[in-house]
């Protein structure tokens, strides 16, 4: 694997690769083919799993956004724990833990194991995606890496295409069990052959900084839980607002914390270092408006429009097939203009598609053609924001450490917990104000996305070490 790339227009030689290049990476990207997957395939059935249960519809959302909720908690924790472990070690367990969330999720007799499963679902998903982006950035070059992390945003955009249609087919046809009965074999296939191939590294004896991480969860996990149940029927007032007021002292704490040890969880001057701060500002408008979309759009077609599982899995899968055919030829692009450009532009895509949604939902059309136009143009921004936003947080100073790539992580799913949590709070009389919010956010993540002057790329802060599959 030799040759030339270009960085930003200037040809660079390209070094050699991994060993086991092509196995090695798709064991990778089968893993983050898997968690997307187990995350929006039931989506689309959701009203049929509630009518099942006897539950109403936003009870049933939890079953869509407690994987998302669990992610966004246990992220920062991912870090080290990919940094203790290892990459390899990490991703086996994640997919174990997967494994008995799915098992669990099939057999669920109540709606609240079936949220339990889900959660158990989250916590494995959530150890992917930093011993995923971990190995890639180290086992790749820096010349190259716009491009595996465009074939990682692929990967995504794959899982986000196959989750809704074979939900709504599987859950139309056999049931929504059959939705996670399915899904046990594939994880197998994949965990056998992440055993297989992922190369062997060693962890680090890092010590855990119990007061920076304990107050960085709980402060996310805070937040999140009120943003949560505060749609939810019967839940008092005061609660969402105890648990807004405990995140924000938390999170208080863990930046006084951070910056007063001297050997921190991470220091937070990383964390507003522009690269950093640009590429999760613009992840999280993405998965906030993704999420929004991805929920809201199939109860507003299976609901309103009137449309079958199996038509709206259909519809909506326009949106992730087009993301996953765009992926790669951004990550070219990307590499030949630099990726502020495209992050800029796939913010003002997006910014545009919450505008559109806003007023299609807010007004309760049911044509079919104008949805399908607006998720195809979603799917452009998407992979126009995701991958210059990976390659961005994997070249700043904090991506270079495990708690860094897990707070970039975080950052993902809070922002699919905040539009899972949307969608609860504003289904079904306001969902154009809740598509108004998600174009705000767009607006800001592209104003902030002209801060900071350009800095030239560097590779990854340790070199690719000698590995061995095994």
């Amino acid at each position: 694997m030799t040759g030339t790339a270009t960085q930003y227009g200037r040809p660079q030689a390209e070094p050699t690769g991994p060993p086991r290049a092509g196995w090695l990476l798709a064991a990778l990207l089968g893993a983050t083919f898997l968690g997307t997957v187990s995350n929006n395939v039931v989506n689309v059935p959701l009203r049929q799993i509630t009518d099942d249960y006897g539950a109403p519809v936003t009870q049933g959302v939890l079953v869509a956004s407690a994987s998302v909720l669990v992610l966004a908690v246990a992220m920062p924790l991912t870090g080290w724990i990919s940094d203790r472990l290892g990459r390899r070690r990490t991703l086996v367990l994640a997919l174990v833990v997967l494994l008995v969330g799915t098992v669990g999720a099939a057999v669920a007799p109540t709606l609240p194991t079936l949220v339990v499963s889900r959660a158990v679902q989250g916590l494995g998903c959530a150890l992917v995606p930093t011993a995923v982006m971990g190995t890639l950035a180290r086992c790749w070059p820096a010349s190259r890496r716009n491009r595996v992390m465009g074939a990682w945003g692929t990967a995504n955009g794959i899982g986000q295409a196959v989750g809704p249609p074979v939900g709504g087919l599987l859950a139309d046809g056999w049931g929504w069990r059959s939705i996670f009965w399915v899904l046990v074999p594939v994880t197998v296939a994949v965990l056998v052959l992440a055993v297989s191939v992922v190369p062997r590294d060693g962890g680090s004896r890092t010590p855990i900084d119990v007061p920076g991480v304990g107050s960085l969860t709980l402060g996310v996990a805070a937040l999140m839980a009120a943003i949560t149940v505060a749609p939810q029927g019967g839940v008092p007032g005061w609660v969402p607002l105890a648990g807004v007021v405990l995140g924000v002292a938390a999170l208080v704490a863990f930046v006084v914390s951070g910056l007063r040890r001297a050997q921190p969880f991470i220091d937070p001057r990383l964390l507003i270092e522009i690269r950093w701060l640009r590429s999760a500002t613009g992840v999280f408008v993405q998965q906030v408006t993704l999420f929004s979309v991805l929920v809201a759009v199939p109860l507003h077609l299976t609901g309103v429009a009137g449309l079958s599982g199996t038509a709206t899995g259909l519809l909506v899968f326009l949106l992730p097939v087009v993301w996953a055919a765009s992926a790669p030829v951004v990550g070219l692009l990307a590499d030949r203009i630099g990726p502020r450009p495209v992050l800029r532009t796939g913010l003002g895509v997006l910014l545009t598609v919450s505008v559109v949604l806003g007023v299609l939902l807010g007004t309760g059309a049911t044509a079919v053609l104008p949805m399908a136009v607006v998720l195809v143009v979603a799917g452009f921004g998407v992979a126009l924001v995701q991958t210059p936003s990976l390659s961005g947080a994997t070249r700043s100073p904090a991506g270079q450490r495990g708690a860094g790539l897990g707070l970039f992580n975080m950052m993902r799913f809070v922002g699919a917990s905040v539009g899972a949590a949307g969608v609860a709070a504003a289904y079904p009389d306001a969902l154009g104000w809740l598509f108004g919010g998600c174009g705000v956010v767009a607006a800001a993540g592209l104003a902030l996305s002209f801060a900071g002057r350009e800095v030239p790329d560097t590779p990854a802060g340790e070199p690719a070490p000698e590995l061995t599959a095994g």
